[in-house]
């Protein structure tokens, strides 16, 4: 930091005559440094004046310093303290730390541990917000060649996760490069859009195509929960429905002192869109070939029916297509209650070979935010979106099922059906009463669209998607757009920007996390 920042210390210590070089040294680095030499007229001090850091001795006559620690805690809970002591005592250590203290320094101390104390504690956020933007700006350019240089579907993967990592640590700064790299990743989007539009086709018409995703939705199963079955492994597949890749990273702090971690991404299929991409995870089929093979079990667009109810059936027509003599049992938790109770059904589920998990809440939480002011103030941008996630695991049943996980013989599985990408940039398209709702994705017989506003699938065979009609057409929305109705089209508009929604094209919403999860206790 620069010698001119300023902050307001207070220094505590009975020997505070022999500190003089010290604070001498913190002055002309621009500190103010109050001194007094006992805990009481450090109390005084504290309720007449607000102070930026407050170093204290832990050894001084009349009341301690631990006791002098708690007492200006409760007059000034948010002023970091930092215990400095002669003892290296364990007990003292661990209460001082107990009483949540900023840090704790063994005497003697030198000017250099004490600069690096008030930086790590009062300059923190500028030091970081200033390194990072830093580090960004140096890495923008090749970030930007790794885009454009990017022809395969694993450079793809590379640039989404570089994309996501500044993402949060940008996030976590007040720098101004937050903007640049939404740019960046608008620019991202596009390039990989045209990506997606010229190799899909492929690489759903042959599953053998040079440059296809290792793992599609219908791979999940044969790729990453038989092969554990085969182990002899007791598997738990977890689904979060609309689950992004970001959203990931940050649950991942949250366990990562539980779990030995395998992160992975995947390549959803499109829609990216529950009735499409689930369905085509728990079946291991195509969409068309699921209609085709078990019209029962497929759920037509325009039928009021739920589109996710068939799932535990298609899991079984999957075991029964490889003969598998495996055991599951299927569970669908919408809320803390159905949580808690699959939690404590653990043991009993331990007889099955896999247990089968989808979590609604994210996916419930972006229709909520869609649909309630609140929900979209409290949602407002990525990092917020972020947060109430980890929130919600924080403190939900949901982290008290990962801890009763973490002490089980379990093997996770963690994935997703899809992502979702804030939207705000509309395309107008027309269709009629038969056309689906969604904002990312349409289809129907009778669209008007701009073909070159969208990726356009005039034969869904083509795609294995079902066409309930000869001149059924799918649509899909690129980067941030989404389809609106040139009827109310102002309403329509601004009731719909800045919400988050799938079923369309972009790294948010097809490239997402799958994750295997082992217990270290194993």
């Amino acid at each position: 930091m620069k010698d001119s920042i300023t902050a307001r210390l207070l220094w505590v210590d009975d020997e505070i005559e022999l500190l003089k070089a010290h604070i001498l040294f913190l002055q002309k680095k621009g500190y103010d440094v109050e001194t007094v030499t006992n805990g009481y007229d450090a109390l005084d001090r504290c309720a007449e004046q607000t102070f930026d850091l407050i170093l204290l001795d832990e050894n001084m006559p009349g009341i301690s310093g631990l006791e002098t620690l708690q007492r200006i805690k409760e007059l000034t809970p948010t002023t970091p303290i930092v215990m400095v002591t002669k003892s290296e005592e364990e007990n003292i250590m661990d209460q001082a730390i107990g009483s949540q203290i900023a840090d704790y320094l063994i005497k003697p101390v030198n000017p250099t541990q004490i600069l690096l104390t008030l930086k790590k504690n009062i300059h923190r956020r500028e030091i970081v917000t200033e390194q990072t933007q830093t580090a960004y700006q140096q890495d923008f350019s090749k970030m930007s060649l790794l885009i454009d240089d990017a022809t395969r579907i694993d450079d793809w993967m590379e640039v989404y996760r570089r994309l996501v990592s500044w993402e949060l640590q940008l996030s976590e700064t007040d720098s101004a490069m937050k903007d640049m790299l939404s740019m960046q990743k608008s620019e991202a989007n596009r390039q990989f859009a045209r990506f997606i539009t010229k190799h899909y086709l492929n690489w759903i018409q042959d599953a053998q195509t040079v440059g296809r995703p290792e793992v599609m939705s219908p791979d999940i199963f044969k790729r990453r929960v038989f092969p554990l079955l085969d182990q002899g492994e007791k598997v738990f597949l977890l689904v979060i429905d609309n689950f992004r890749f970001d959203q990931w990273r940050v649950l991942m702090g949250e366990i990562a002192d539980q779990f030995q971690i395998d992160e992975s991404l995947y390549c959803s299929i499109l829609p990216t869109a529950t009735q499409y991409a689930r369905n085509a995870i728990f079946s291991g089929l195509m969409p068309n070939i699921i209609a085709e093979m078990f019209p029962n079990l497929w759920v037509d667009e325009d039928s009021e029916e739920g589109k996710n109810l068939n799932e535990a059936p298609l899991i079984q027509t999957q075991f029964d297509r490889y003969r598998r003599k495996h055991t599951f049992t299927y569970h669908k938790v919408n809320d803390s209650a159905a949580a808690e109770r699959l939690t404590q059904q653990l043991p009993q589920l331990a007889k099955y070979d896999l247990t089968v998990c989808v979590l609604n809440f994210i996916d419930m939480l972006s229709h909520a935010r869609t649909e309630s002011r609140m929900v979209r103030e409290l949602a407002s941008n990525e990092a917020a979106y972020r947060s109430i996630t980890q929130s919600w695991f924080r403190h939900s049943a949901v982290g008290d099922l990962f801890r009763a996980l973490a002490a089980s013989d379990y093997r996770i599985v963690l994935t997703t059906d899809h992502g979702s990408i804030r939207c705000s940039s509309p395309i107008r398209v027309k269709g009629d009463k038969n056309t689906n709702t969604n904002l990312r994705y349409k289809l129907g017989k009778n669209l008007d669209y701009n073909p070159k506003e969208v990726f356009d699938i005039t034969d869904p065979h083509q795609a294995q998607l079902p066409a309930p009609n000869l001149s059924t057409r799918y649509i899909f929305a690129t980067g941030d757009a989404f389809f609106a109705y040139p009827n109310n089209y102002n309403y329509y508009v601004s009731y719909y920007r800045d919400t988050f929604q799938h079923g369309g094209i972009s790294m948010e919403e097809m490239l997402i996390p799958l994750i295997e999860l082992t217990p270290k206790r194993r």
